[in-house]
């Protein structure tokens, strides 16, 4: 059966009608893998810095001899994706928690933590280790969701005895 004058074939209907769950789907696998890359790269470069502890406390007892002290800063920012922002808009209509930007707020803390302690690679601890997160848009019009994550510590480095 032809199409009428001013109809579209039906194959092309369905193709026009498919657009958007095409463009959903492809926005859903590109966040998915680029966060999944950003927490392989995390988790690899913990590993590096497992044996140095960023303590939240200010002071502990027992400690060598310090040679030196100095505030280190590591600070991130990280938006969500744009399926995230999409499923966030269902979020905002019907209420709940954003599950989705959970991740966004762990990957920030991380990386802000790793950024602060890869700026003082010699300290031996990092003392009153600090997190502040603040958001950099409140996704006001169409603004996409940032959060801005900042570590903060002192870097501290024990003498090393004689040898």
């Amino acid at each position: 059966m032809e199409p009428q004058p001013g109809e579209l074939p039906q194959g092309l209907e369905i193709l026009i009608f498919s657009i958007p769950f095409l463009v959903l789907l492809l926005a859903y696998i590109t966040g998915k893998v680029i966060e999944k890359r950003h927490y392989a790269n995390i988790h690899d470069r913990e590993e590096n810095w497992v044996n140095i502890p960023a303590i939240t406390g200010k002071h502990l007892p027992d400690l060598p001899a310090v040679a030196s002290a100095e505030m280190v800063v590591g600070s991130v920012v990280i938006s969500v994706d744009h399926f995230k922002r999409f499923l966030s808009g269902f979020r905002k209509i019907f209420g709940g928690e954003m599950k989705s930007y959970s991740s966004v707020i762990d990957r920030g803390r991380r990386e802000a933590i790793l950024r602060m302690k890869e700026s003082s690679p010699e300290a031996d601890l990092f003392l009153n280790c600090r997190l502040e997160t603040s958001s950099v848009s409140k996704g006001k019009g169409k603004a996409v969701g940032c959060a801005e994550v900042l570590a903060y510590a002192t870097a501290v480095r024990f003498e090393r005895p004689a040898e």
